[in-house]
């Protein structure tokens, strides 16, 4: 089991930034890919980001592109997201997840084995 805890989100005006943290506990977290996804309400869960166990891979949603950077640090157990020039269309909760694969990262919820609680967050217009 990985236990996952998002902090970090809130409201914030358009064009300013958050960053997000995911700190995790239980299993070996160098052994995971770990993805961030949002869901803003009436829509499905979505891919954002995602990093692959060593962190040399990385890719992200082509919606956040150039806004929105991820990070780990394995040695404290952490995934970070930070949010750049956030729009409203950024609003939603945000999750982090935990992904078995080995072999570079994968953007499909169904894939993902351990889910945080998620963190809100709120763009002002």
């Amino acid at each position: 089991q990985v236990q996952l805890v998002e902090s970090g989100g809130g409201l914030v005006q358009a064009g300013g930034s958050l960053r997000l943290s995911c700190a995790a506990s239980g299993r070996t977290f160098s052994n995971y890919a770990m993805g961030w996804f949002r869901q803003a309400p009436g829509k499905e869960r979505e891919f954002v980001a995602a990093i692959s166990r060593s962190g040399w891979i990385i890719y992200y949603a082509d919606s956040v592109k150039g806004r929105f950077t991820i990070s780990r640090d394995n040695a404290k157990n952490s995934v970070f997201l930070q949010m750049n020039i956030l729009k409203p269309e950024d609003t939603a909760v945000y999750y982090c997840a935990a992904d078995g694969y080995g072999f570079g990262v994968r953007t499909r919820t169904r894939y993902y084995d351990y889910w945080g609680q998620g963190t809100q967050v709120t763009v002002s217009s």
